[in-house]
């Protein structure tokens, strides 16, 4: 695997290549990301994956100078895994030599929403990273996780709307045996919260298993969702069920019409804010 720090050098590696497959990153590696080099390796050739923590996704009271940089462990594994042909990861001088003026602002009903509303700018921040990565990388192919699932949305609209030559592929969420959704920042979690934070993606399933059993409310399972999680000691920023193709609100129509839907969540456990979201199967 060639380890690269600058754009130039990663061009100069990937020159006459035009079966690239993509995976970016923030670092911090775990299964879910080497899952998604693995389905990177399926659909093109070199496999290039970056690491870069990003600030201009980070918001001003957000963990940007705690989140964890582990690139020498990194490198292990992608090593180890043996799917990365080449790793990219370049300092903040490299990304962004002189102001990053110039942002990508996703629409207002997509963009502002959910993520959105609790980290304003939050996508405004992805969008322009990632497009500049793509710039840099030009691949063809392009891996995101379902877990981050209104960004993997966002980074899809920008492609189609900006005519973007990359086809972006969508690897389901990893979890542990457990059921929580594999994140960098599950670290944080004290062994307490860690074992209390399966309970997120447990309050998701009750949802969904209402939805399956006839219940139609979409507000009064989302209030429920949230105070039994509140009620847990969680402080949670939504529960959200909405339409798959747009993320938002379904209708009472929608519903009976068996509208394919998500329910998302994002919530504090301690210190810690966790998100995760499941795609849910129900009868009209």
């Amino acid at each position: 695997m060639k380890v690269v720090h600058t754009i130039q050098e990663l061009r100069d590696h990937l020159r006459g290549q035009n079966r690239v497959s993509f995976v970016p990153t923030m670092g911090n590696l775990h299964e879910g990301h080497l899952a998604l080099m693995k389905l990177a390796r399926q659909h093109g050739d070199p496999v290039v994956a970056s690491i870069f923590v990003n600030r201009l996704q980070f918001g001003p009271n957000e963990d940007f100078d705690q989140y964890p940089r582990t690139l020498a462990a990194d490198i292990e594994k992608l090593e180890r895994e043996r799917d990365v042909y080449v790793l990219f990861a370049p300092n903040e001088r490299e990304m962004y030599p002189e102001p990053q003026n110039y942002r990508v602002q996703p629409p207002d009903d997509l963009g502002d929403i959910l993520e959105g509303e609790f980290r304003p700018g939050f996508f405004a921040g992805v969008s322009t990273v990632v497009l500049k990565l793509f710039s840099c990388v030009q691949p063809k192919v392009a891996v995101f996780g379902k877990k981050d699932y209104q960004q993997l949305m966002v980074v899809r609209n920008m492609c189609r709307q900006f005519q973007l030559p990359v086809e972006v592929l969508a690897h389901e969420t990893v979890r542990a045996d457990d059921g929580l959704a594999l994140s960098s920042r599950n670290r944080y979690l004290s062994d307490a919260e860690r074992a209390e934070a399966p309970a997120l993606y447990a309050a998701l399933h009750n949802v969904g298993q209402r939805l399956a059993a006839g219940e139609r409310d979409a507000a009064k399972l989302e209030r429920e969702a949230a105070q039994h999680l509140t009620d847990r000691g969680w402080k949670v920023d939504y529960i959200a069920l909405r339409r798959q193709r747009d993320l938002k609100r379904p209708e009472a129509a929608d519903l009976q019409a068996g509208e394919p839907v998500v329910v998302l969540a994002a919530a504090k456990l301690g210190a810690t804010r966790l998100i995760d979201n499941l795609e849910l199967s129900y009868t009209a």
